[in-house]
């Protein structure tokens, strides 16, 4: 995770340095260090030879990007004004490297964990100064999914926020912000749906290959043009009741069942865009120009899967 960061922001024309924080030998660290130049330049020839990146570009890119031991962060921390922790997911490893970064960074340096795990609820406290801590949780590969989610903890600063979001934004990230609740967004959501997906073939229902194909080209398109929320609104928050009360009896599990919410949004009426209000206000809503939209942004997709509707002549 932490070179794909290091790609992101080199490929953007930013400096960065990656710091290994583990104490280790220097021949020990000049292999990490090779290893770690061999697995970025393989990035790099990838995007080269699908034609994301010019060639020439190669050198320009790994230019930016340093790696330096343990005993020389020193020299390089009090300029660092964004630090991303990229430690494995032990709370003994992120409090060491909290302990040992902070050391040297400078009062106003953002410091961000990218844990998949811990809440920055329970980082916060590693961090001296902590209204400047947050969560910043990237998606793999980090150099190519734009997604990266923000969750500050209570006593996160607001302004240290807003920063990092520019800052993130100026490299061509698109932010959302979450509460310290397990699994933000993404993976909260993923989960339910692998979870389902290893379920199915163990019902014998559909394969694996099929499972993937209904994926990629019915709900991961689908997906791609809409949010999951739009989608609601725009099929109808009253459908979903109904298709759950169908699925949480005929499969006989309560995990289908919906939630208070889409109950009490139908019982006021608010079934989304044909109702002109759901979990989005869609009253200044011009419903044909969204529509026609919304069906461009499909057809865009359609295209880039190579998968248009056959048109007869």
């Amino acid at each position: 995770m932490g070179r794909g960061i290091a790609l992101a922001f080199a490929c953007a024309g930013q400096n960065v340095i990656l710091v290994d924080a583990k104490e280790r030998s220097s021949a020990d660290f000049e292999r990490l260090r090779d290893e770690a130049v061999r697995d970025i330049e393989d990035q790099i020839a990838v995007l080269v030879d699908l034609d994301f990146l010019p060639g020439a570009a190669k050198q320009k890119i790994l230019a930016r990007i340093g790696i330096c031991h343990r005993e020389a962060a020193a020299e390089y921390l009090p300029h660092v004004e964004l630090l991303f922790e990229g430690v494995p997911e032990v709370m003994e490893a992120k409090s060491e490297v909290f302990g040992f970064a902070t050391r040297w960074l400078s009062d106003e340096a953002i410091v961000a964990s990218t844990s998949s795990t811990f809440l920055s609820t329970a980082l916060a406290a590693m961090v001296p100064n902590s209204s400047r801590f947050l969560n910043a949780h990237w998606l793999n590969p980090a150099h190519l999914i734009p997604l990266v989610e923000l969750s500050p903890h209570p006593g996160t600063d607001a302004r240290i926020t807003r920063r990092l979001q520019g800052l993130l934004e100026k490299i061509g990230k698109v932010t959302v912000l979450c509460g310290p609740s397990p699994g933000y967004i993404v993976p909260r959501l993923q989960a339910l749906l692998m979870n389902e997906a290893a379920r199915i073939i163990e019902e014998g229902v559909a394969t694996a290959a099929d499972i993937d194909r209904a994926t990629r080209y019915g709900f991961g398109i689908r997906y791609a043009a809409m949010g999951v929320v739009e989608f609601i609104d725009v099929g109808g928050n009253d459908i979903l009741y109904y298709a759950s009360r169908y699925l949480s009896v005929a499969l006989d599990n309560q995990r289908y069942a919906s939630p208070e919410i889409v109950a009490r949004l139908m019982s006021q009426g608010r079934n989304g865009l044909r109702s002109g209000n759901g979990f989005y206000d869609w009253s200044d809503t011009d419903t044909g120009e969204y529509r026609r939209q919304s069906t461009a942004r499909l057809l865009d997709l359609l295209r880039i899967a190579n998968s248009l509707p056959i048109v007869a002549d």
